[in-house]
């Protein structure tokens, strides 16, 4: 293509004004920027002169804070050494004072020592004359008596001797009286030390059970067609059932804990169920037995870990489960037992024997009643035979056989266990018959104190251990009243039988009394 020289030229200008618009564009930008970099610039200027202000300030209010705090350490230093000053001073004003009692105290005392010299001198000079005046009256009482003093002596020495034999014999025969009171003393406070750390609940137990029924027509049910249901409970469960007026209710009735108390599970759950036929009444029988043989098998387990006892023949282990469905006296045997333990235990650790064995002869001593109504012998020789099998103890069997007497103890634990079975057995509201003759001596003691004239009240406390009369002051003087407490003591000694000590008060109190308005 060719190109004209006007074309040229236009091109040429062309070029020339782009470049110096290009160059004009370049030149604005790098202005503007030269401009953002100045003020980035100065704004960094100001920002850091800022934070240099704000440093020195925290610095100048640090300074003056550390200030502070220095000098309030300085002016509780100066209060403590002012403080340490003062008492060093008052020590040293005290020991000045002391110094000088001290001093009165040495001449004093210098002053005394002569004084006893002076006093020994004398006592001395008096003491020569006295052996003098001695020596010549014994020579005088010696021509008088006609005895030498050799003589003499051995005559009041053999005098001596024979009262002082005497005085022994007595002093021996009062101490050895004294000694007995004290044993027995001393065995009422093991005793008693150990039953006050020891307590269970009384529970007494009875030869029937009561179900509750949700409604009448429930009684039917359980009787069946001709009697059917209520023969085949009474002859699976071997109890009888008392179907009487009382409404909503029935009543098992055996001398088997144990059955009993499977017969009431066995209704319970026929009841709750509703189904009541014959091949259901076995059916439930059947799972109750079972699960009353696994309640034994636990209830031995907890006591013997509730005991801290080990090591026991799962036999014995579910004699004693079986213990709790059986009772003495309405008294459960394994609450009885398990109290024995836990006395004997404790009693064992007060004379410091074995008291894991102690514990375990307490448990087993009557276990021979979880089945003496099963095979035929007294609940002794049971237990001790079956003790005997699965080799326990000597001492564990000596105390099964022993403790009613049966054979002689031959261990103190054995011993104990005697002691713990009478008190767990004795023990107000334990046994039914126990409950009743403990009732009946509080009111015996309280209608002796009653009985006599001038007494307004008689009060039987402490289970019958101590009686307090309270006596009219207007009729009965001082002398009335232990005239009162001897004759209660004659006339309770007389007519009651009674364990251990009664303590007799007669309390006589005169009140004056006046009221200010």
């Amino acid at each position: 293509m060719d190109f004209t020289q006007d074309s040229i030229l236009t091109l040429v200008v062309g070029l020339l004004i782009g470049a110096i618009i290009v160059t004009i564009v370049f030149a604005i930008i790098n202005k503007k920027r030269v401009n953002k970099a100045n003020k980035l610039i100065e704004d960094a200027k100001k920002e850091a002169d800022k934070q240099k202000r704000d440093s020195l300030l925290e610095l100048k209010e640090e300074s003056f804070r550390l200030k502070q705090q220095t000098d309030a350490e300085i002016k509780e230093k100066k209060a403590e050494l002012k403080q340490s000053e003062d008492r060093l001073i008052s020590r040293e004003n005290n020991l000045d004072k002391r110094e000088e009692m001290l001093q009165k105290r040495d001449t004093a005392l210098d002053e005394k020592e002569n004084n006893l010299l002076v006093r020994a001198q004398d006592i001395q000079e008096k003491e020569e004359k006295m052996d003098a005046l001695l020596k010549e009256e014994m020579g005088q009482l010696e021509k008088i008596s006609g005895f030498s003093k050799e003589k003499a002596k051995e005559q009041i020495m053999s005098r001596v001797e024979n009262e002082v034999s005497r005085e022994v014999a007595e002093y021996i025969q009062e101490e050895m009286a004294k000694a007995k009171l004290e044993a027995n003393e001393k065995a009422k406070q093991l005793i008693v030390n150990s039953m006050e750390r020891y307590a269970d609940d009384v529970v007494g137990l009875q030869t029937v059970s009561t179900i509750d029924l949700p409604n009448d027509d429930m009684k039917g049910r359980l009787i069946g067609r001709e009697g059917r249901n209520i023969r085949t409970i009474e002859s699976i469960t071997g109890v009888d059932l008392i179907i009487d007026d009382t409404p909503e209710a029935i009543v098992i009735s055996s001398f088997d804990p144990l059955r009993r108390e499977i017969a009431k599970i066995t209704l319970e759950t026929l009841i709750k169920d509703g189904r009541i036929h014959p091949a259901r009444i076995e059916e439930v029988y059947d799972k109750t037995v079972k699960d009353i043989n696994n309640k034994i098998t636990e209830l031995g387990n907890k006591t013997m870990n509730d005991l801290g006892l080990t090591k026991i023949d799962p036999e014995l282990l579910n004699l004693i489960g079986k213990l709790n469905y059986r009772t003495s006296y309405g008294q459960n045997a394994l609450k009885h037992s398990i109290e024995v333990a836990n006395l004997a235990g404790l009693m064992a650790s007060e004379l410091g024997e074995n008291i894991s064995l102690a514990k375990r002869a307490g448990l087993l001593h009557d276990i021979g009643k979880a089945i003496d109504f099963e095979v035929e012998g007294s609940h002794v020789e049971l237990g001790y035979d079956f003790a005997k099998k699965y080799h326990e103890n000597s001492t564990v069997l000596d105390a099964i056989a022993s403790h009613h007497g049966d054979a002689e103890a031959k261990t103190i634990i054995a011993v104990l266990v005697q002691v713990a079975d009478t008190l767990s057995a004795a023990r107000p509201g334990a046994r039914n018959d126990s409950l009743e003759n403990y009732i009946k001596r509080l009111e015996q003691l309280e209608s002796i104190g009653n009985s006599y004239e001038g007494v307004e009240k008689t009060y039987a406390m402490q289970a019958g251990r101590e009686v307090r009369v309270m006596v009219k002051p207007d009729v009965i003087d001082d002398a009335a009243s232990y005239k009162i407490a001897r004759d209660m003591k004659a006339q309770i000694e007389k007519e009651m039988q009674y364990p251990g000590t009664i303590k007799i008060t007669v309390i006589r109190e005169t009140r004056a009394q006046e009221e200010a308005k």
